[in-house]
């Protein structure tokens, strides 16, 4: 599991948030529950929906 931090605040009846770590990714929610859950899926959908479920990480210098 990756942890990231999300920056949010609230704009009229919603609530909005970014990833600090990838800005690009950004949803909205009624709740913050939904904020939380949305921007999970806007992440998988972004960067893990074609990778199964059985992955393996190597670290690597670029």
């Amino acid at each position: 599991m990756q942890k990231m931090t999300m920056i949010y605040w609230k704009d009229g009846d919603f609530w909005l948030g970014k990833l600090l770590e990838r800005p690009e990714i950004m949803t909205q929610g009624k709740t913050l529950e939904e904020l939380e859950e949305n921007i999970r899926d806007a992440f998988h959908l972004a960067f893990m929906d074609d990778i199964p479920d059985q992955y393996q990480l190597k670290e690597i210098a670029l």
